[in-house]
């Protein structure tokens, strides 16, 4: 039986048609498009019922004022209930960095990166670099990605390792938890020297940006609550679209997410937790 995937999208430009190829040519995926911020009303508990698993695309919120940064009060009640529900998200490149004065959509990701410089737990988080993308696809980074667990459901079906043309992002080191499981690992040199500094942060920071060496995790697997996710740095333009690799991928990470053994692993996490 064929996977219902609301993908949500808006915010950040992309290639509608690449992207709404890569996704319409998976034979037991049956997606819906909706855009923020439409979404909102669509991700609400009496209206996503029909879905077995969320793909977030989308880039909302991206503003240094914390009351622009966070989203309406009803959305977050409907992420929450998502959450609850263990509902199967997937976020793809761009939409790990909305929100970011969200500390929930924070957790969601287990990404560490930053749109400009901030301070958290008493020490200063250099703002985070970016290489290639829709600002400049001719920069793309050229890599190989690393399967780390091949027998994970979600990399199941790929090769050991694969190359890729995509945007790539200069972050600190994710750190260690049991609710977090890497899935893949880029072989690119993650140092300053190859990448650019934060674009939205304050002149100032551009000009005095400074950054050690990132995390070479790419994608991962985590719990958020009760919800399995999938998150990847990856996947901004069509060269990704179209890489055979990525599509098996992406399409193993929405089969994961919408599974009930990958409930059923999050549901344990979350009583682990707890307990």
């Amino acid at each position: 039986m064929a996977l219902n995937v609301l993908v949500v999208t808006k915010g950040h430009p992309f290639d509608h048609n690449a992207f709404r190829a890569m996704l319409t040519a998976y034979q037991d995926i049956v997606t819906t498009f909706v855009e923020q911020p439409a979404a909102q009303v669509v991700l609400r508990p009496e209206n996503v019922g029909a879905y077995d698993a969320v793909l977030f695309y989308d880039m909302c919120g991206v503003s240094p004022d914390p009351a622009a940064g966070r989203p309406p009060d009803d959305y977050v009640r409907a992420i929450e209930a998502l959450l609850e529900r263990g509902v199967g998200l997937v976020l793809l490149n761009h939409a790990l960095v909305q929100w970011p004065h969200w500390p929930l959509w924070r957790e969601i990701t287990g990404s560490t990166f930053r749109l400009w410089e901030v301070e958290e737990s008493g020490r200063v988080v250099p703002g985070s670099g970016y290489r290639g993308g829709a600002g400049e696809p001719h920069r793309n980074a050229v890599h190989r990605l690393r399967v780390v667990d091949p027998a994970h459901p979600v990399t199941a079906r790929l090769s050991d390792s694969f190359e890729i043309s995509d945007e790539v992002y200069l972050r600190l080191p994710i750190p260690a938890s049991p609710d977090i499981v890497p899935l893949l690992v880029s072989d690119y040199a993650f140092v300053q020297a190859n990448f650019n500094p934060p674009p939205l942060a304050p002149e100032s920071q551009q000009l005095a940006w400074s950054h050690p060496a990132g995390d070479r995790v790419s994608a991962w697997a985590k719990r958020t609550g009760n919800s399995p996710v999938v998150a990847t740095d990856c996947g901004d333009g069509p060269p990704a679209y179209a890489n055979p690799a990525f599509r098996a991928f992406l399409h193993g990470a929405l089969s994961w997410v919408a599974s009930d053994d990958a409930r059923a692993w999050a549901r344990r996490r979350s009583h682990a937790v707890q307990d």
